[in-house]
């Protein structure tokens, strides 16, 4: 099973849901891209991960051309519709679904603060994604 996972930056969403997925299969073959691929992942993406033993610390973001011209069994799309465009994959999928969560990189106010939001992100992408694996792969 081949899984892509797409947003605009690849650097928090994307990365978290690809995290996830990993963990909870590791036969799984899962990726994440973006349409505009930040510089690196988010620190903070990072560090809440760590905080559930998910270490993403050495993925980088990549690109959604990377991946045009390879199959996947599914593509899931993970921004947040009313805040932003959501990319379309135009290569080999068998199914394209939409999940969407908020960008937590968007977060404002004290560090503390921005932590609750990528903490909240991340729990939706944990519950979502698991549902996901278990009604289409388990």
């Amino acid at each position: 099973m081949k899984i892509l996972i797409l947003c605009t930056g690849n650097s928090c969403r994307s990365q978290m849901a690809e995290g996830f997925l990993k963990s909870f299969d590791g036969n799984l073959e899962v990726f994440s891209a973006g349409t505009e691929p930040a510089r690196r992942v988010h620190p903070k993406a990072i560090q809440v991960m760590n905080e559930v033993g998910i270490n993403i610390n050495t993925n980088h973001p990549k690109s959604v051309d990377e991946f045009l011209y390879q199959n996947f069994d599914f593509v899931i799309t993970v921004c947040d519709d009313a805040k932003e465009a959501c990319p379309f994959f135009h290569g080999n999928v068998r199914y394209q679904l939409h999940i969407g969560f908020e960008d937590p990189a968007m977060a404002t106010g004290t560090e503390e603060e921005m932590f609750s939001v990528f903490r909240k992100v991340r729990d939706e992408i944990r519950n979502e994604i698991y549902k996901f694996y278990l009604y289409y792969i388990k």
